[in-house]
Formats: structure tokens, sequence, C-alpha cells
């Protein structure tokens, strides 16, 4: 698959997502840990509210912003990080949201975050420059 595809694919999934965020709000809270919102001092709704947003960020930045690519692609991966222990929490707590409403599909979403950083950082990391090199 060539790079600029999987970045599209990628922004357009991410937009998506974000978007959800937004409109079922509620149904995303059981993702956040409890722990999250001791931490950050923020209620599960805004919790929500600022990762949709970070993934509509992200998503607009993969698409409009070609000469920060690489570093959107990192800030990218980050944020899958950032979100692997609310995915375990939901694994754990085994709530369901859109799209993850087995069992399966919980543990499998488990396995998925680590592809989604390479995911980013390889769609992200454009070709390495080739060096004129010229015979005298």
């Amino acid at each position: 698959m060539d790079r600029a595809v999987a970045r599209w694919i990628l922004a357009v999934a991410l937009g998506a997502i974000g978007v959800g965020h937004f409109l079922s709000t509620r149904a995303f809270r059981v993702v956040v840990p409890d722990w999250a919102t001791r931490l950050t001092k923020l209620d599960k709704d805004t919790i929500v509210i600022a990762s949709g947003a970070a993934e509509v960020a992200l998503a607009a930045g993969l698409l409009a912003l070609p000469k920060e690519r690489r570093r959107i692609g990192w800030a990218t991966a980050a944020f899958f990080v950032a979100v692997i222990p609310g995915n375990i929490h939901q694994w754990q707590t085994k709530r369901s949201t859109p799209g993850l409403d087995t069992d399966a599909r919980r543990f499998g979403r488990l396995f998925l975050q680590p592809i989604l950083v390479l995911w980013a950082l390889w769609s992200t990391g454009g070709e390495t420059p080739r060096r004129n090199h010229r015979r005298r």
C-alpha cells in the first residue's frame, strides 16, 4: 500500500471516530478509567470530548499539513499509545462501545493498537531522500 493512501485512510478513520466522540459521548465514557478522572481532574464526558477533538485535529493535520507530516505522525502514534489504558479498561470491564460489543472484539482491539502506532509512523515517515551521487 502506498504511504499516501495509508495516511488518508488513517486520517479519515481518525476523523470519523473523533466525530463519533461528539455524537455519542455517553457511549464512549465506558472506556475512560476512573483513575483518569482523578488524575486529570476532568469528568469522563470532558475526557471523551477532548480525545475526540484530538483525533479530529490529528486527522486534519495528517491531511492539511504536509510539511509537518513526521511530527504529526509521531503525535498520532503518541495518542494511540496514550489511549491503551482505556482499551485495557474496556476489555477488563467488558463494557461495549460502538463496534466493540463483544469480548472478542474488545480483546482484538488490544492487538490493533500497536498496529495503529506503526501505521501512523510508517504512513507519515515519507521516503528517505536519495542523495545525488555523481561519478567524477
